[in-house]
């Protein structure tokens, strides 16, 4: 009997595979999830000096990972208002849009590091160790939101 079900070459995105980011000035943290049992983890933390440095590093993560689509956390301030690294979020998704030709969610972020920062508190994780995963634990969270929230809206 001959199986009918195509396999996943490693040239075709996994469409069930999701990266989130949470964008910053000095780092980006990142975390992967599955759009089918929705669960976002951690990944890791990306440092680059350069927009090149960081976006060859993504560039790595989405071949590795082969994504169906990428999640990026939009920073407001509290009262839902804009700012500048609203702005440059923004440009970010734009980027990872047009270099990666995948789709671009974004999701108000607002509080994701608090959220972040709590989660590895009541883990006993504080101080300086904190400080190494905050980033990825934070895009965890970003991305966890979306998959909550687009299990909701199917």
């Amino acid at each position: 009997m001959v199986n009918s079900t195509p396999h996943p070459s490693p040239l075709t995105p996994h469409l069930t595979t999701v990266l989130g980011f949470d964008f910053g000035l000095k780092r980006i943290g990142v975390a992967v999830g599955d759009r089918i049992i929705g669960l976002a983890h951690p990944l890791l933390t990306l440092h680059g000096e350069s927009n090149e440095q960081r976006f060859t590093a993504i560039a790595a993560l989405i071949k590795e990972w082969q994504p169906g689509m990428l999640v990026v956390g939009l920073p407001f301030h509290l009262d839902g208002s804009e700012h500048e690294m609203t702005l440059r979020c923004r440009r970010f998704s734009r980027q990872l849009e047009g270099r990666f030709g995948l789709p671009v969610a974004l999701v108000d972020e607002r509080l994701s590091s608090d959220a972040a920062s709590q989660d590895l508190r009541e883990a006993g994780i504080t101080g300086r160790r904190q400080k190494v995963m905050l980033d990825q634990v934070a895009a965890q969270q970003i991305l966890q939101s979306y998959l909550d929230n687009s299990e909701k809206s199917s």
